[in-house]
C-alpha cells in the first residue's frame, strides 16, 4: 500500500509521514526529493510551480508508486497532490494507493511556515498553494491542529 500524505505546503506533511511510516512500519518518502532541480530553484526564488513544471514530476512519482506496489512495499508518500487531476496520475485508480489530507487553517499553517527553517519552500507561496488546492472527495482529511502524534493517532484509526 501507499498512502499519500497530501496538503499545502507547512501542512505537516514531512513530520507527520515519518511518524506514520513508524506507526506502519513502513518507508516513508519525500515527494519533494522527486522534483527536478528547476522546479526546487524557482520555488527556492518565490514563484509558483504551474501544470507545466508539475507534470513530469508527478509521472516520475507515478512510476515510483509502481515499483513500491510491484514489489509490495507500504510506503507513506509525502506529496502536496494539490488537484484532483494530480491525484489521479498518483492513483491510476489503483485500491492500493490512499491519500490522507492534512487540512489546516491558512493562519496556523503560515504560522508554522514563519518559523521553519532550512526548507526552500518560501510562505510567500503559500498563497498560492491554497488557491490551487482542490480539496478532496477520495481521501481522508485531517485536520492538523493538534499534535503529530494526535494527527498520527487519527489517520490510524481511520486507516482502520
Amino acid at each position: 500500500m501507499v498512502i499519500v500524505l497530501m496538503g499545502v505546503t507547512g501542512a505537516g506533511k514531512t513530520t507527520v509521514g515519518q511518524l506514520l511510516a513508524a506507526a506502519l512500519d513502513a518507508e516513508f518518502a519525500e515527494g519533494d526529493a522527486y522534483h527536478p532541480p528547476k522546479n526546487i530553484e524557482k520555488m527556492r526564488r518565490g514563484i509558483p510551480l504551474d501544470d507545466t513544471d508539475r507534470w513530469p514530476w508527478l509521472e516520475i512519482l507515478s512510476a515510483q508508486i509502481d515499483r513500491w506496489l510491484a514489489a509490495g512495499r507500504t510506503v507513506v508518500l509525502a506529496c502536496s497532490a494539490l488537484k484532483q487531476r494530480y491525484r489521479d496520475v498518483l492513483a491510476k485508480g489503483r485500491p492500493d494507493v490512499r491519500f490522507v489530507h492534512l487540512e489546516g487553517d491558512k493562519a496556523l499553517i503560515r504560522l508554522r511556515l514563519d518559523r521553519r527553517r532550512g526548507h526552500y519552500m518560501p510562505a510567500v507561496l503559500l498563497d498560492s498553494q491554497f488557491a490551487v488546492l482542490e480539496p478532496p472527495a477520495d481521501a481522508i482529511t485531517v485536520d492538523v491542529t493538534g499534535t503529530p502524534a494526535a494527527i498520527v493517532a487519527d489517520i490510524m484509526q481511520r486507516l482502520g
